[in-house]
């Protein structure tokens, strides 16, 4: 599974960034909550190029190379094949981000940050689920939305 994004309905409103800052910060998606709290961050990143955007979200890939490199085995894959990251046991030597060919690994201040399909919410990812255009769309490997 992944989320697809699509920059001929992409706006750039960044609603997409913000539900998913707010949906992992431990108040379960309040969004006034979360940013009282502090600033929360995303575990993806807004793209803008000439004049398109684009959410840059992790592809979970089959044979991940974030997982492979990981030298403390923090990042592990489900079987549905999300890719996701154990806080507890990352050291944050970056390897992940050097290895990751799409750019969506991000440092963090405990443990690096990305994308995990918001495995703790149910039903869609939070950014899926916010944003006004449906840019964004869950599809499984090999599916096309």
């Amino acid at each position: 599974m992944k989320v697809v994004s699509y920059s001929e309905y992409c706006l750039g409103c960044g609603l997409c960034r913000i539900h998913c800052a707010a949906g992992h910060d431990g108040y379960n998606g309040n969004i006034l909550k979360a940013y009282k709290r502090g600033t929360p961050r995303p575990r993806a990143d807004l793209i803008f190029h000439q004049d398109q955007s684009w959410l840059n979200t992790c592809q979970h890939c089959p044979d991940a190379p974030c997982v492979n490199a990981c030298i403390t085995g923090a990042l592990q894959q489900y079987d549905r094949g999300v890719v996701y990251i154990d806080e507890e046991i990352c050291v944050s030597c970056y390897t992940c981000i050097m290895v990751c060919p799409y750019g969506h690994i991000f440092p963090g201040e405990q443990a690096v940050l990305k994308c995990d399909l918001c495995r703790e919410r149910p039903g869609q990812p939070a950014c899926v689920a916010a944003c006004p255009n449906g840019a964004l769309r869950l599809v499984n490997e090999g599916e096309t939305a």
